[in-house]
């Protein structure tokens, strides 16, 4: 089963990766991808796995040490919730950069390489996108200029 769920895992998100980057004007793209929900089914497989696992994760959580982590990596069990974890937060990361950079203006070309890294290397794109959105100012930041007068 773990084989099976670490399969799933990314079957489950890569629908909402292809919205932000090959519909990202499309109008479903934003109602699909402003819910928070999307990660769920990422989050229900990481539960699947960790849940049955908590006598090993624990320990190796609130005490971290090197060789405890990558004991519990080491396992199947352990690299396919450690998959689920890094594929769920991924997820939320770009959901949030391709919502934000909607918000600021930046040009979907410009979020497609952006939003590919977060998927190959989250914190890296996450890190991208913070020097990205530098550029561009909120909607709600830019000036709106002289207030019209009615009468």
């Amino acid at each position: 089963m773990t084989r099976a769920l670490f399969t799933l895992t990314f079957a489950v998100a890569a629908p909402f990766w292809a919205l932000m980057l090959l519909l990202p004007h499309w109008s479903w793209t934003a109602r699909i991808i402003r819910s928070p929900l999307i990660v769920l089914p990422v989050l229900v497989i990481y539960a699947m796995l960790v849940i049955p696992a908590l006598g090993d994760v624990l320990p190796a959580v609130l005490s971290p040490t090197l060789g405890g982590v990558r004991d519990l990596l080491g396992t199947t069990d352990g690299a396919a919730a450690a998959w689920a974890h890094m594929i769920a937060f991924d997820l939320f990361v770009g959901r949030w950069a391709w919502l934000d950079s909607r918000e600021r203006g930046v040009p979907a070309l410009v979020m497609a390489p952006v939003l590919v890294l977060t998927i190959l290397l989250g914190p890296l794109g996450l890190a991208a996108y913070l020097g990205v959105r530098t550029r561009w100012a909120p909607a709600a930041a830019i000036p709106a200029g002289e207030p019209q007068r009615l009468g």
